[in-house]
């Protein structure tokens, strides 16, 4: 699981984080709210090991280990994973020699998953070169799929993304995190949890990614605190209703 406590975190010598308390346990996905500017992707890059990210104080554990000193490529290898909102192009390394390098020592069929999020056509193109917004969130999918970490971080998977796109990250995104889609009735739902390991941090402005996976809680993350852990249709119609700052405010009462 995934236990953040009492995290404080500062950049460029400012404190955008304090007080932050999350747990995820094994087959949890959580959904990450918040107005722009409010440390939701500074989370996330504190979580994953980013340097510039100074962890003042608190700790971050990771399935019962202490990485919160730990460099990203150890993290990675203990199971962290993410897909970036605005990733950077990687001139002179084609795209199936990075989905080679995510996999490790994996054995995977890189023609086959590129198949699975339309990438097949990008395989011997540099990573990210000359891609639209849509496109990129594949590549960033195509990536995660052959890392197969045990915790997936999205940083708005859906922003950018145009609707012809939409349903492939949503449909990936739900796959990935072992949710079960139910297309008939045009909704997610979860499997037993039994049958799940996968745990998902998912920062969302619009929600609508969550029409293609249920998430288990959904917290807000205000003027750098968490608060309002409820379920996220709740939380997000509150939100639509009152705005954010109300929103948090009848939380602490």
């Amino acid at each position: 699981m995934l236990v953040v406590e009492d995290l404080k975190v500062k950049v460029g010598g400012e404190v955008l984080l304090t007080h932050i308390d999350l747990e995820i346990k094994p087959g949890e996905v959580h959904a990450l709210l918040g107005p722009n500017g409010s440390g939701k992707t500074s989370l996330l890059m504190t979580i994953m090991g980013y340097p510039a990210y100074e962890v003042v104080d608190g700790r971050i554990e990771f399935n019962g280990q202490d990485i919160t000193h730990a460099p990203i490529d150890e993290r990675a290898r203990l199971g962290l994973g993410m897909l970036y909102q605005h990733p950077p192009t990687i001139k002179g390394l084609k795209t199936r020699d990075m989905i080679n390098i995510c996999a490790g020592d994996r054995e995977i069929d890189v023609e086959e998953m590129s198949r699975q999020v339309n990438m097949s056509s990008f395989l011997e193109r540099d990573v990210n070169a000359n891609l639209s917004g849509g496109e990129i969130k594949r590549s960033e999918l195509f990536q995660l799929m052959a890392q197969d970490p045990g915790l997936m971080l999205f940083d708005e998977p859906e922003s950018g993304v145009d609707l012809q796109n939409i349903n492939l990250v949503g449909e990936t995104i739900a796959r990935l995190l072992e949710r079960r889609l139910e297309p008939e009735k045009g909704k997610s739902v979860k499997e037993s949890k039994a049958d799940r390991t996968k745990m998902g941090l998912i920062i969302t402005h619009t929600g609508h990614i969550l029409d293609y996976l249920a998430a288990d809680k959904a917290q807000v993350l205000y003027n750098g605190m968490l608060s309002c852990a409820d379920n996220p249709r709740e939380i997000l119609e509150c939100i639509g209703r009152f705005g954010y700052e109300e929103c948090v405010t009848c939380s602490l009462k």
